[in-house]
């Protein structure tokens, strides 16, 4: 426990801790079931776990965790996308990612770098079709936009 010594006097502080599930009904949109957050793909289910375990080892607090979910929400509504929760853990992933490249935890090219790795993956695999294909955030728009570059340095 952090302690803050005031004029002689000693005043503890408590880190700021990880809401039990039940205080997690205050987050938008967060799909739940009778036994908790309830998950449409398995890629949200990680990436709503690896927030939850960051936090707990004091990469970030559940604050600043907040603030970014709340500032990309946000972002989403500024830029028109709907508000029906379809996309939530699309700006769950990208708030996750602009506050771990913001505390130095992960490298923005990096991450650009591995996105690009699954979509290429993802061309190469003549066994998985569209249909069957996870909704990895971000992929598919990356692999547009790779297409799209190529498409245009060819002519």
């Amino acid at each position: 426990m952090l302690s803050i010594s005031i004029c002689g006097t000693t005043t503890l502080s408590q880190l700021d801790p990880i809401p039990e599930f039940g205080s997690l009904a205050a987050l938008p949109h967060l799909s739940r079931d009778a036994e908790g957050p309830a998950f449409a793909e398995p890629w949200q289910a990680q990436a709503f776990a690896l927030a939850v375990k960051l936090s707990e080892l004091g990469h970030f607090t559940w604050k600043e965790w907040t603030a970014a979910l709340a500032d990309e929400l946000k972002a989403a509504a500024n830029r028109g996308e709907p508000d029906d929760g379809s996309r939530y853990y699309h700006h769950w992933l990208a708030a996750l990612e602009r506050l771990l490249t913001a505390k130095g935890l992960a490298d923005p090219e990096g991450l650009r770098a591995r996105k690009e790795a699954w979509a290429e993956a993802y061309r190469r695999t003549p066994t998985v079709s569209p249909s069957s294909w996870p909704s990895v955030p971000e992929v598919q728009r990356a692999g547009e936009l790779r297409d799209k570059l190529l498409d245009q340095s060819s002519r």
